[in-house]
């Protein structure tokens, strides 16, 4: 920490990055000097544009959203470009990661999956106003890493457009990136066999109104559903003011909570195991193959794998280790077709899933998208399963981009 610390008190010095601040954190280390000295060196110099990256960095940390997000934006416009060098002493790709502004969850969290490997990163941040640069770092392979969100729609057609004919390969395609909203990939995933994707739309805040004052039925929004349904804003990521509603009436007070004007709306799935207990998966799909990343088990039905008690479990952290070790045999030959079906429609060479099973056995998909942190931050003592399967992810993603380099992949799939 004081070798971190020293480094973060130097003025423009290079780019931390999210990995080593986003570990620390997590090992519960206190990040504050560091915080403070990047905070002192972006005051000092409004110009040092890696100090602003890595304090905007350090204050989502800490949960300073708006601060945070003002700061990079004064690193985005200072220095549009940021570069990490390959952890090994040898580099052996070089990847260009096209970002665009927002927190944490706007892009994919290339770190975590590139970690100790010999890889090389130059970050591109784009914005609907900035002009794209002359030159850009030579490169093997481009990955777009910006994630959907209404805010980025625009943004993707940009990059679309500036991609299309890009003399190097692409993985994630922006305009399949765009398919990843909650309704887009409901869309893409309707009527598939083995998977189980309840209807969702999108519900401004008028119709809501209306919905709970009972002025309109469920069927206006959502054909052959009923009650009880889950809502949430749209924008809104790690289970923020998403809710379960039992009738109309839950409406009414929970839009005197939540002050978004739109919303996403759906059926609630009971999707509990015999024992009473829920269970989510996260899985990692690459070129077509599935990874499982985590594993959580909760008696609440939105769980998220900090909130789901695994820490103090021994018996769930069993289980995980159970699942990860038989995954393939398991859960990625019991849904298979489902797996190959998302491959193809969504066509996108890496994506992240989030889902469960079904009592009548189908895949139960909560979120697809490209923006789902996965890691090996949880320690080893306590964990000492889970870096052999994140291993697994982390080779097969530095596949990816050697097959990406060797050859330029064609599309693995349409939205038909």
């Amino acid at each position: 920490m004081s070798d971190r610390l020293q480094y973060a008190s130097q003025a423009f010095a290079p780019l931390i990055g999210v990995a080593p601040l986003m570990r620390s954190a997590f090992a519960n280390e206190n990040i504050n000097p560091i915080g403070e000295a990047l905070l002192k060196r972006a005051e000092e110099n409004i110009n040092d544009a890696h100090a602003l990256m890595d304090c905007s960095v350090y204050l989502q940390i800490m949960g300073h959203h708006d601060l945070a997000i003002a700061m990079q934006a004064q690193a985005i416009k200072t220095q549009a470009l940021y570069s990490l060098p390959a952890d090994k002493s040898e580099p052996g790709f070089k990847l260009l990661v096209i970002m665009g502004p927002g927190d944490l969850m706007s892009n994919t969290p290339i770190e975590f999956l590139v970690e100790d490997s010999d890889v090389s990163l130059d970050f591109l941040y784009l914005t609907l106003n900035a002009e794209w640069p002359e030159l850009v770092p030579d490169h093997d392979v481009m990955l777009v890493g910006i994630a959907e969100s209404e805010a980025n729609q625009p943004l993707l057609k940009k990059v679309g457009l500036l991609t299309a004919n890009w003399p190097r390969p692409v993985i994630n395609l922006p305009e399949k990136i765009a398919n990843t909203s909650r309704d887009g990939v409901c869309a893409t995933l309707s009527n598939c066999a083995g998977i189980e994707m309840p209807v969702t739309v999108r519900a401004d805040r008028t119709t809501l109104e209306q919905l709970s004052a009972g002025k309109i039925d469920l069927a206006t929004l959502l054909p052959g559903d009923d009650f009880p349904l889950i809502i949430r804003p749209l924008g809104s990521h790690a289970g923020k003011d998403l809710e379960k509603m039992d009738h109309a009436e839950n409406l009414k007070a929970y839009l005197e909570r939540v002050q978004s004007e739109h919303f996403y709306v759906s059926r609630f799935v009971n999707y509990a195991s015999p024992d009473g207990l829920f269970r989510k998966y996260r899985v990692a799909l690459i070129e077509g193959k599935a990874y499982i990343c985590h594993f959580a088990i909760s008696s609440h039905w939105m769980i998220h794998y900090l909130n789901a008690g695994m820490n103090e479990s021994p018996e769930k952290r069993a289980e995980e280790a159970e699942c990860m070790a038989h995954f393939e045999e398991e859960f990625a030959t019991r849904h298979a077709n489902a797996l190959r079906i998302i491959n193809e429609r969504m066509g996108m060479q890496y994506l992240g899933i989030d889902c469960a099973e079904t009592h009548e056995g189908n895949l139960l998909i909560f979120e697809i998208d490209n923006a789902m942190v996965v890691h090996a931050m949880d320690p080893v003592d306590m964990y000492p399963y889970k870096k052999p399967a994140m291993q697994k992810v982390f080779n097969a993603f530095r596949q990816l981009l050697e097959n990406t380099r060797t050859r330029q992949l064609p599309e693995v799939g349409t939205n038909s």
